[in-house]
């Protein structure tokens, strides 16, 4: 093992203890005033981690992962990635900062921003990171100035009109203007080694990364006639994190071997990366979050002969923590988070109209509307699955900032996986495998290899 991660930075649970079963102990474990500090309770299973790992090995065995730090920059997290021999796609200085102060070396991050401050280019020369990412010509010529022994990756725009996040329409260069990018590069004597594209989070047609690949293929050929030696192939992100996503991960690394084997065939001396943060962390975290205050609101204004307890009325409930917190998803991937309730109700409780909103007062933080609940009460807790991507470090606009406590775990048997960097036997009865926590290592079936794209014409 590389040194990363040892016992002490996690609790070791037997097989068949579970996630709830922590969140259960933290948050009765809670005490009135602890409540008051800590806005939330997340338990991260990074056994689960460890078995997104090797499935990713399994089924994209010519892709070296690189984990995208802002996803989830949380110590556990990097820890334990840095431990399965990730390297690190990095955004800025202060998660170059981070990943390099647990001891990851440079060789293993990439600045994958396009469009960097000067500052952050110069932090990356001076820390001896030289992968970077640009998609234009300023950035080229900031380049030039504060880094100009750094090796460059072009990045190009893809066909994301489809995905949740239109990366396209911010960053990547068009086809038409790789070429003037490139020569730019050449007379300026910085050194481009490949090529990366990013179809968006969320895309439902994973025949976006072929056409990408096959895209990409052609920029590597001017690259070629321009006197560049490219060697990197970077498919950026946008696999998803959920069992139950529209698009499996399986069919999406199916296409993707498809195009590889077409356009950059295996011995063709090009590094092929991959850069994955929802896909790693989004299923690894529970989240409990405190009620801190109720309300009957009246759907209707009934006048004073019909205001009886038969009236139509919805409870609204205030949590802990809002879309300006950890339910930021509210807002960028248009969730409705679906809340469990710690305490099981029995079957024969009434179930209101319920709606759950953060604590911020501008009227813009709602949670989740339309639910039907069981009368619930201040200090109740609700628990929410999949918590993993875009929750860690997020800033409250209230007045003070409210912190949230992680605890992680993993199952001896995962813990016995990472130690030995092996792939669980695959014909082990399921049943005799831990389910709840840091277990069962999916056995997926066999797809259909689909169809792949010629380069797109430059106009």
């Amino acid at each position: 093992m590389a040194g990363y991660l040892s016992e002490s930075d996690f609790v070791m649970v037997e097989e068949g203890f579970s996630t709830r079963d922590l969140l259960e102990e933290l948050t009765l474990g809670a005490s009135q005033a602890t409540t008051g500090k800590v806005a939330a309770f997340f338990v991260a299973d990074l056994g689960a981690v460890v078995r997104k790992h090797f499935c990713f090995l399994k089924y994209l065995p010519r892709v070296r992962p690189f984990y995208s730090v802002k996803c989830n920059n949380s110590l556990g997290v990097l820890k334990v990635l840095a431990e399965l021999g990730l390297g690190f796609s990095c955004a800025n200085k202060a998660e170059m900062e981070l990943v390099q102060h647990i001891g990851v070396p440079a060789s293993k991050i990439i600045c994958a921003n396009p469009c960097k401050q000067s500052a952050q280019i110069k932090y990356a020369a001076k820390h001896g990171v030289s992968l970077l990412s640009f998609d234009n010509e300023v950035e080229l010529a900031k380049v030039v100035r504060s880094h100009p022994s750094a090796k460059m990756v072009l990045c190009i725009a893809t066909q994301d009109s489809h995905s949740l996040s239109h990366l396209s329409l911010r960053f990547g260069a068009s086809l038409k203007s790789c070429r003037h990018l490139l020569e730019n590069a050449k007379k300026s004597h910085v050194e481009v080694v490949g090529v990366s594209f990013h179809i968006g989070s969320g895309c439902p047609d994973p025949q976006a990364y072929a056409q990408s690949i096959a895209d990409a293929r052609l920029v590597f050929q001017m690259g070629a006639e321009l006197g560049h030696t490219m060697n990197i192939l970077d498919l950026g992100g946008g696999f998803p994190g959920l069992e139950g996503a529209k698009v499996r991960f399986e069919e999406i690394a199916s296409v993707i071997n498809s195009a590889l084997d077409l356009y950059f065939p295996e011995g063709c001396g090009v590094d092929i990366l991959a850069e994955l943060g929802r896909y790693y962390v989004t299923s690894a975290f529970t989240v409990a979050v405190s009620i801190v205050a109720k309300k009957e609101v009246l759907l209707d204004q009934p006048s004073k002969e019909e205001e009886t307890s038969s009236a139509p009325k919805t409870i609204v409930y205030h949590l802990d923590e809002g879309v300006y917190g950890i339910f930021n998803s509210v807002l960028f991937d248009n969730i409705c988070p679906a809340p469990t309730l710690q305490k099981k109700p029995s079957a024969d409780q009434p179930l209101y109209s319920s709606s759950l909103w953060g604590p911020a007062v501008d009227g813009c933080d709602p949670v989740a509307e339309g639910l039907w609940l069981p009368q619930l009460h201040v200090g109740d807790w609700l628990v929410f699955d999949n918590m993993g991507a875009y929750t860690m470090d997020t800033k409250s606009l209230l007045g003070g900032t409210q912190a949230y406590r992680i605890t992680y775990a993993m199952s001896r048997l995962a813990w016995e996986a990472l130690r030995g960097q092996l792939v669980p036997a695959e014909d082990q009865d399921a049943e005799d495998v831990c389910k709840p926590l840091s277990c069962g290592w999916e056995i997926t079936d066999t797809l259909c290899v689909g169809p792949v794209f010629t380069p797109a014409s430059i106009m």
